[in-house]
């Protein structure tokens, strides 16, 4: 989700003892490589589709895995931020690694916020996120710009682990929102509530059960390409991109008019994508660049068009990839 600063601190701390001695005590065995194989950085799950804890889909009623149920104080933590929780995970990070730089494009992260609980950690390790660099301590909790440019590197020996949890929000999570504190900012009395382990019975948190359309809403595609070309740099094929979209979310609504989401309307709307991707193409729509340095074109199929009707295997999985707007013709 685009914020308006790189990061925020959310007015919560945790004990981040006790949640390191949760993580431990579940094992070597129960930790996963990246599903994209970067070295160094690995991942144990925590809510995912289903529960599966040897799955990384995005899309799917979220349920937890085996190895939150273990963790009352992890759930504990997830309770406090007050949110309806989507896939969330322990992510590991070797020393003498980084995460590589990259900006968050897919649909799923689109309108969804990245809670970062560090539970072992460093002062040296750093997050860089835009133009702004921090060190996130041991038991507080952020959420940062992942529409930004960003990376983490961990120069040290020992490794770092973070609770990364991935949430659209909910009433107590907005009400911190607003109690918020942008890093390097200096807020005169502004101080984090302690959240201490206590015995009680296993929260009951709330889940996502729906994530992803089976057929996009005209309203939802024309939000998301607003946004997009609010987003880009300024170049002379923005018009006719534009011209080309405002075709395709008209033509769009008129198939929704006639079919919503019956299945019987999807080659059409298949087709729709197809003749779009085309045109766009011809008008120059490869050649134009956001703000965050990403190609328009790939955030576009990223965001919508690869999206906007389920007559495909869902493929919205987090790729790294490098920006690469401006090898596209922009010097």
């Amino acid at each position: 989700m685009k914020l308006q600063v790189p990061f925020l601190q959310l007015p919560l701390r945790f004990d981040a003892d006790r949640l390191n001695a949760e993580v431990e005590a579940l094992g070597e065995q129960a930790w996963r490589p990246h599903p994209q194989g970067f070295a160094g950085n690995d991942s144990l799950t925590l809510i995912t589709a289903n529960g599966d804890p040897d799955s990384d889909e995005v899309a799917g009623p979220m349920r937890p895995t085996p190895h939150l149920l273990r963790c009352p104080y992890l759930m504990q933590t997830l309770d406090a931020v007050g949110a309806t929780w989507g896939r969330s995970r322990l992510m590991r990070l070797s020393g003498q690694a980084e995460v590589t730089p990259h900006v968050d494009i897919n649909y799923y992260w689109r309108e969804r916020v990245r809670v970062h609980v560090p539970i072992l950690t460093q002062p040296t390790v750093r997050f860089h996120c835009g133009d702004a660099e921090i060190n996130m301590a041991a038991g507080e909790c952020w959420i940062f710009d992942t529409w930004r440019l960003h990376r983490v590197v961990n120069d040290a020996s020992r490794p770092r682990i973070h609770l990364v949890a991935d949430t659209v929000g909910g009433d107590g999570f907005w009400s911190m929102m607003q109690a918020a504190r942008p890093a390097n900012r200096d807020m005169p009395g502004w101080q984090a509530r302690l959240v201490a382990p206590k015995e009680a019975p296993m929260p009951q948190l709330d889940y996502e059960t729906m994530n992803y359309p089976r057929v996009m809403t005209p309203w939802e595609m024309r939000e998301h390409i607003v946004f997009l070309l609010g987003e880009c740099e300024p170049h002379p094929q923005v018009p006719a991109v534009n011209g080309v979209l405002l075709r395709l979310a008209r033509r769009w609504q008129a198939l929704w008019s006639c079919y919503g989401e019956d299945e019987r309307g999807w080659p059409r709307y298949r087709a729709l994508i197809e003749e779009a991707k085309t045109e766009l193409k011809a008008n120059g729509a490869d050649r134009i660049a956001l703000r965050n340095d990403v190609a328009f074109l790939q955030a576009l199929v990223s965001c919508v068009l690869e999206v906007a009707v389920a007559d495909r295997p869902n493929n919205d999985v987090e790729i790294r990839q490098r920006p690469n707007a401006r090898a596209a013709g922009q010097a």
